[in-house]
């Protein structure tokens, strides 16, 4: 019987106590005292979001396929627990275990988003680790960062001693030995970190010393110790099919926010949107196989017994082998009552004919991204996609069968005018006008439903619009209600819906996207005024944050509303993300001249990717 690290009596008291005894189906079991290195990989989230992350389901399997090594879990724990918690001084614990986090030689966190980082300090102070990386002793736990927020590492980089910048399949294996053999020589935590920076794709901030100007500018970012490199290049998976996948995903006890068996056809993009960070960072494309991928939908379900399978890929349609990929799973998860899931389609004849084959009509909606509300704006984030397309898709949905459509957008796009606008208003009347004049009334399934949603955009780092300036909540704010009223003059208003992100929110998260390093003493004055689960809607409290930007004497406008000079120096510069500088600003300048770059597959546009040796860059000369 496993012991729990909760006695009863407080497992009783709180919310869904599943999320903190493990035990899950295909959990790993393995004696603490019996491996050389033990991990503990962190989601900073609730146990139902953390869950769903793909990444850490990959490295967890991927660690614990070592003979050497124990990899563990732990999340963030809900607001109940974590007041008894702090009362009753309990340490944080891993779910296998149910061990103190403290006891570990390492904590793995995953940055997977802005809003998440006082999440980050609320579980290193729970598993009473110091918040400072310069304050943690030998006995402590090497606290190392990932994902796609650690392209800009800087707002955090005095609480963590390491970041991983790229993908988790590369270099772990040669970290761990790192580890191992520094531990077995009698080394320091110092001399381990030394050894560190020497791994590719290893950072470790406290080598490297920010320098500002009288103006508060970057003003120089350099190393302080000689194992540093000046630069750190992420790591690239080059070939998917060589690279470790999870063979038995965890199974919960409980609903999680993706239930269901993740296959991954492939990384990254081909589409080049001026706006996306992933679809700079996590260049080139590179693909599955689909013979691959038919054996690994095979095992992962035989695994698990989820009753859905959803494939995971920033642009599904951009797969090469989808339509074999989807005949072998339909065929497959028809006979085994398997749903199917197919996200990141894009409006074109073929994805519509693969979603009227996997999808009940009755039941689901479509959802499409235009982002702007006018062409010439879609050309400005060079998103590929013409209204022309936009309405064809939308006709050839209709008489699929579908009525309900959504659509997503963004407001405070750079060069935006009024008239982009009131073009989501515009274009989500077209689309409702066209099931009317598509759908026979003898055929219609009730009503169109269309619902336009708008996020407010933030400039990130790596792409084309990291110069841009941001705008002001007011500002945000005053476009949605541009939108808004523009909504109720159309005439099938009854049939459309819009609503809007926070626009508090979407400025702090662009505060902390662009930040350097004195923004950590903010997230930090933030958490200690009571900032917590800052991405959940019912307890993201601005005043905290404001009073923490006050208290540090900092201005969150300079990081937001000040449009960056081409020649400015970024906290993210030292690092290599495949993508070159000049190619960004070749694509910024292009933006500000509302012209268009074709996608990877009809033409090269040098981004720096093809280094590599694989993926997209290489499929003509295979």
């Amino acid at each position: 019987m496993r012991k729990l690290a909760l006695p009863d009596e407080i497992l009783l008291s709180i919310q869904q106590p599943a999320r903190y005894i493990g035990g899950e189906v295909n959990m790993c079991v393995k004696d603490p005292k019996s491996v050389a290195i033990r991990f503990a990989m962190c989601f900073p989230d609730v146990y139902e979001i953390g869950m769903s992350h793909l990444g850490i389901q990959i490295l967890y399997d991927m660690f614990n396929r070592r003979e050497d090594t124990y990899c563990e879990r732990v999340y963030s724990p809900w607001t109940d627990l974590d007041k008894i918690m702090r009362e009753k001084h309990i340490p944080l614990f891993a779910l296998e275990s149910q061990d103190p986090i403290k006891e570990f030689d390492f904590l793995g966190i995953t940055l997977q988003y802005e809003m998440c980082y006082t999440n980050v300090l609320q579980i290193l102070d729970l598993s009473q680790i110091p918040l400072h990386s310069r304050e943690r002793g030998e006995q402590d736990p090497i606290v190392i960062g990932g994902g796609p927020c650690a392209y800009n590492p800087e707002p955090l980089a005095e609480f963590f001693d390491l970041f991983y910048i790229g993908e988790g399949e590369t270099v772990y294996g040669q970290l761990l030995e790192a580890y191992r053999n520094n531990r077995s020589q009698g080394g320091s935590r110092l001399d381990f970190l030394e050894k560190a920076a020497q791994v590719p794709g290893i950072y470790v901030p406290m080598f490297y010393d920010a320098t500002y100007d009288q103006d508060g500018l970057l003003e120089g970012f350099k190393p302080n110790n000689s194992h540093a490199p000046e630069k750190v290049a992420k790591e690239v998976v080059t070939y998917m099919d060589k690279a470790p996948y999870i063979e038995k995903p965890l199974v919960p006890f409980q609903k999680v926010t993706q239930d269901r068996v993740v296959l991954e056809i492939q990384r990254g993009c081909i589409r080049g949107c001026r706006f996306c960070q992933a679809g700079n960072v996590y260049r080139p494309l590179r693909e599955h196989g689909v013979e691959y991928l038919k054996r690994s939908a095979k095992t992962l379900l035989e695994s698990t017994g989820h009753e859905e399978i959803s494939l995971s890929s920033l642009s599904s349609s951009d797969y090469t082998q989808l339509p074999e990929l989807v005949d072998f799973l339909i065929q497959m998860c028809t006979a085994r009552k398997v749903n199917i899931s197919l996200p990141s389609l894009r409006i074109d004849a073929f994805s519509l004919d693969v979603m009227s084959k996997i999808q009940d009509v009755k039941k689901s909606s479509l959802t499409f991204a235009p982002e702007a509300g006018s062409q010439r704006l879609r050309d400005v984030i060079n998103k590929g996609l013409t209204e022309e397309v936009i309405l064809g898709g939308a006709a050839q949905a209709f008489r699929g069968g579908w009525n309900r459509v959504k659509l997503y957008f963004m407001l405070g796009l750079p060069t935006e005018q009024q008239e982009d606008m009131e073009g989501i208003a515009l274009l989500s009347e077209k689309i409702a006008e066209l099931y009317y004049d598509t759908v026979p009334k003898d055929q219609r399934r009730g009503k169109v439903q269309i619902v336009a949603s708008s996020s407010f955009f933030v400039p990130k780092p790596f792409t084309p619009f990291q110069w841009a300036r941001m705008c002001t909540k007011e500002e945000f704010l005053e476009r949605a209600y541009i939108v808004k009223n523009k909504f109720k003059e159309m005439k099938n208003y009854k049939s459309l819906k819009y609503n809007w992100h926070e626009a508090d929110v979407t400025v702090l998260e662009g505060v902390l996207a662009r930040g350097d390093r004195r923004v950590g003493a903010v997230v930090e004055a933030a958490y200690k005024n009571g900032a917590l689960f800052d991405s959940w809607s019912e307890y993201f409290d601005n005043s905290r944050w404001e009073k923490a930007f006050e208290e540090c004497g900092i201005d969150p406008d300079f990081y937001t509303v000040r449009e960056r000079s081409l020649d400015e120096l970024f906290p993210w510069d030292f690092i290599d993300a495949g993508v070159s500088k000049e190619f960004l600003k070749r694509e910024w300048l292009a933006a500000l001249s509302e012209q268009v770059t074709p996608n990877c597959r009809s033409h090269c546009s040098g981004c720096g990717a093809a280094r590599y040796k694989g993926g997209v860059c290489y499929e003509d000369k295979n």
